[in-house]
């Protein structure tokens, strides 16, 4: 990933736990306020989703996209823009690391955003800083709640 924005935080709880919170994308329009439907398009040999469509509504970008994920065990997973309307690319990842023992885990959320109208970068890397905060501040409520 090019220019990019990166935030992290820490869940009180496994690696393996937070990520079948990530993974489990039915549930995200109930903790992610920018995903407003989702449907897994494609599944994986591992069982977890390779082709995602979601609906999006985050304020400035609104839109429709499929996106391709790749998973990492517990570890990682990173994802891809395969179609969109309004973006040119959105390329991301959850990296996460077992702190205290493992019974915590430090979660890395990186984002990079391409639309295809102008816009400021400066405007640009605030958006993905919002939409980074936001979910990471809702997974840690999810996992944690």
């Amino acid at each position: 990933m090019a220019e990019h924005t990166r935030s992290s935080i820490t869940i009180d709880a496994t690696p393996a736990t937070v990520m079948a919170v990530i993974a489990d994308f039915a549930a995200y329009p109930a903790w992610t306020g920018e995903v407003k439907e989702i449907e897994v398009v494609e599944t994986g040999e591992d069982g977890r989703a390779s082709q995602v469509r979601l609906l999006l509504d985050a304020g400035a970008i609104r839109d429709e996209h499929v996106l391709a994920y790749t998973w990492n065990g517990d570890r990682e997973v990173s994802w891809t823009l395969v179609r969109s309307q309004m973006l040119r690319s959105l390329d991301g990842s959850y990296t996460l690391a077992p702190i205290s023992g493992g019974d915590r885990t430090e979660v890395t959320y990186q984002l990079a955003v391409d639309v295809k109208i102008p816009m400021l970068g400066m405007i640009k890397r605030k958006a993905e800083k919002v939409i980074i905060d936001r979910a990471l501040a809702g997974l840690k409520k999810r996992v944690e709640g």
